[in-house]
């Protein structure tokens, strides 16, 4: 049997598919409170063209709505990607107890690999962090959307390439 990191981390898995099944960067997010999931949240960015509606920042609002405040201490997050900048800061600031990330992401991530802005003692609140859970297969996931990615394009080019030298050939 999985454990409960586990068990939160597949729904958050979940989410993530639910955003790739509409075509946005699968990431997705859930929020735990007294061992009850109080909000899910998954990428929107391309969907609504507005850059702060990540999985984690959707589902922040969600869970501040449910529980009628802004404070969510004693919550946890669990996200398939570590955290980027604005994320880590909308988490620190709601005061998530825990953050449980899947994939780490070297170009953004701010729960301890470019940095630790969810652990800076400089701030009111410090989260408690677990990485790794369940990385592979978060880090699937997102590496399989991008190469799919990759070969859509890919396959448009050369149809216009194709179109392109059907009617330069005349």
């Amino acid at each position: 049997m999985e454990n409960r990191e586990e068990y939160y981390m597949d729904l958050a898995i979940q989410e993530a598919k639910k955003a790739e099944s509409i075509n946005e960067v699968p990431i997705g997010a859930v929020i735990v409170l007294d061992d009850e999931v109080i909000a899910r949240g998954h990428n929107l960015r391309e969907t609504t063209q507005n850059s702060i509606t990540h999985a984690e920042i959707l589902a922040i609002q969600e869970a501040c709505n449910k529980v009628g405040s802004w404070r969510l201490e004693g919550a946890e997050l669990y996200v398939t990607l570590e955290p980027c900048p604005m994320c880590s800061g909308a988490i620190v600031l709601s005061r998530i107890n825990k953050v449980v990330y899947g994939a780490a992401d070297p170009k953004a991530g701010c729960a301890g690999t470019l940095m630790n802005l969810l652990q800076e003692s400089r701030f009111n609140h410090q989260c408690e962090v677990m990485s790794g859970v369940k990385s592979e297969e978060c880090g699937q996931v997102l590496s399989q959307f991008f190469k799919n990615l990759r070969e859509r394009k890919k396959s448009k080019k050369n149809k216009a390439l194709v179109i392109d030298e059907g009617i330069n050939s005349d």
